[in-house]
């Protein structure tokens, strides 16, 4: 914290609220445990492995970044644990323990502490690792490392977004199976209902807001219908829903003012929407997101609040 013309001036996340950022990123672990016990009881031992090497790896990963720089450890905060939680929440069930590592590695200790932070990173820090490891395993592939025993991203078999592709060939799960319980993608995909059980426990606790998932899934619903997909099918399948609950309404990643998170969620849901459409690109949610992340600087300067009893030139004539 430092002091500017007589103002105490922190980086973020400014959280007009009497509770502390460990509260807060401890509801948000409270939130996804509905998230996480319908991943275990599906997927066993895969999802239980995953999400323990995730977090432990988080938080050895911010112990080891934070005492090279030589700064106070923050595990009280949770953050870390949160970002390895979200880590395996957003990996396949196939996904081998140490894609785990390596992409919890990479969220925590590039996107997160290289950064300077909670607070200082521009992008999501479970999204870039996610994506990361996309990347990797396009790469590993390229140069013929196809012959390698065990999956970087764990992809297998056909996931719900599948069938959203025109040709697709079999039956398409059910709204209510998308809704209920379908085991297809990845582990924060198997159950719509835990993730809206998860979202309005951080509703009731004023963690997260309306607009930016709003925006996602009214965006993605309209397009969708206009281009001639299943709207209702484009938002239940996938990771939309646990994006535009979970991930999108990082504070420190999200807009601040409430017209830059509508426009800000709007402009996601658009992108996914013609990701899923127009591209053969997996993860259509992550990259809209970390995309919008980008624009987040431009989005709070266009849509900067007046200051409070702030007049304008012709008000101070008058």
């Amino acid at each position: 914290m430092a002091l500017a013309g007589g103002f105490a001036v922190s980086v973020s996340p400014h959280i007009r609220s009497k509770e502390k950022v460990s509260n807060a990123m401890r509801d948000v672990l409270i939130a996804l445990i509905p998230v996480a016990i319908v991943a275990i009881y599906y997927f066993r031992w895969n999802a239980v492995i995953n999400i323990l090497v995730c977090m432990a790896t988080a938080a050895l990963t911010e112990v080891v970044a934070r005492s090279i720089a030589r700064k106070k450890i923050t595990l009280n905060d949770y953050s870390a644990l949160v970002t390895g939680l979200f880590l395996a929440l957003l990996l396949p069930p196939a996904a081998t323990w140490w894609s785990g590592v390596i992409g919890t590695v990479i969220a925590v200790g590039i996107a997160k502490e290289l950064l300077g932070g909670l607070g200082r990173n521009y992008f999501n820090p479970a999204l870039f690792g996610r994506v990361s490891l996309i990347l990797l395993s396009t790469w590993y592939v390229w140069i013929g490392g196809g012959g390698f025993k065990g999956n970087i991203v764990g992809v297998s078999g056909a996931t719900p977004l599948f069938y959203l592709k025109e040709g697709a060939l079999g039956a398409k799960p059910s709204y209510a199976a998308l809704f209920l319980a379908n085991p297809g993608g990845s582990l924060s995909e198997v159950s719509v209902l835990a993730v809206l059980v998860g979202a309005a426990y951080l509703f009731y606790r004023k963690v997260i807001s309306w607009e930016i998932p709003t925006a996602i899934i009214v965006s993605a619903f309209i397009l969708s219908a206009i281009l001639g997909v299943d709207p209702l099918y484009a938002i239940l399948a996938g990771g939309l829903m646990f994006g535009a609950f979970f991930m999108a309404t990082d504070w420190v990643t999200s807009p601040v003012s409430r017209n830059a998170r509508l426009v800000f969620g709007a402009c996601i849901g658009i992108l996914v929407v013609l990701i899923r459409k127009y591209t053969a690109a997996p993860e259509g949610v992550a990259y809209s997101i970390l995309l919008m992340n980008a624009f987040v600087p431009l989005l709070d300067k266009a849509f900067k609040p007046k200051p409070f009893g702030a007049v304008s030139a012709t008000q101070k004539a008058a």
